[in-house]
């Protein structure tokens, strides 16, 4: 199948704990004096049409670099099936490219790769570290639909609901994303946390 920007949004999960960072929010973490949420979205610009952000705090630091953020309709602490089911509500294309804020690399051949392989059930990467259920691709129909069959049943796994959907797992060989999860993480990526604006305090 073959996918064109104006069928796609970006949605960015950036609706995380950090627990291991201690609550730092991920989407302002600065690198090469950036944030990690302008990175994304810069990043792909000419794949897809819109952005979104699934993100439950200070939704005004978005709304100053013109990011829609969008907070979980949930009242309870669903993980990331909360974003996921934020995101679909929110996104007004046929399909959803999803990827955590916390990522460290993507490679060009992302999106190609799970148009490719998404048929009408959707894609999610597989990279050297094994699946990655959040960098995925979805028919918003669809997870609309079996986000809110998941959150009545109490089933909160991600991996679960593309197992529902029959969405298409898609090997990325050589290809590892990362994560930002720890102040090692961090350390080996050059992140450092921004400023209440979003730049890099140490520029």
């Amino acid at each position: 199948m073959t996918l064109q920007p104006s069928d796609i949004t970006l949605g960015i999960l950036a609706g995380g704990r950090a627990s291991r960072l201690g609550g730092i929010d991920k989407a302002w973490l600065m690198r090469d004096g950036m944030p990690q949420v302008e990175r994304w979205r810069k990043r792909f610009a000419t794949d897809v049409s819109n952005v979104i952000v699934s993100a439950n705090r200070e939704p005004e630091r978005y709304e100053r670099i013109g990011l829609r953020a969008v907070r979980d309709r949930v009242t309870v602490d669903l993980g990331p099936l909360a974003g996921l089911d934020a995101l679909a509500a929110a996104c007004q294309t046929p399909w959803l490219l999803t990827l955590p804020v916390d990522l460290i690399g993507v490679k060009d051949c992302l999106v190609p790769s799970l148009s490719a392989a998404a048929g009408s059930h959707g894609a999610y990467a597989v990279d050297d570290d094994g699946p990655q259920p959040l960098v995925a691709l979805w028919s918003v129909a669809s997870l609309r639909e079996a986000t809110a069959h998941a959150i009545d049943a109490g089933d909160l796994a991600v991996h679960s609901l593309q197992r529902r959907l029959r969405m298409v797992a898609v090997r990325l060989d050589g290809v590892r994303f990362g994560n930002l999860n720890t102040p090692q993480d961090l350390a080996a990526a050059g992140a450092v946390p921004g400023d209440s604006d979003g730049r890099d305090p140490t520029a």
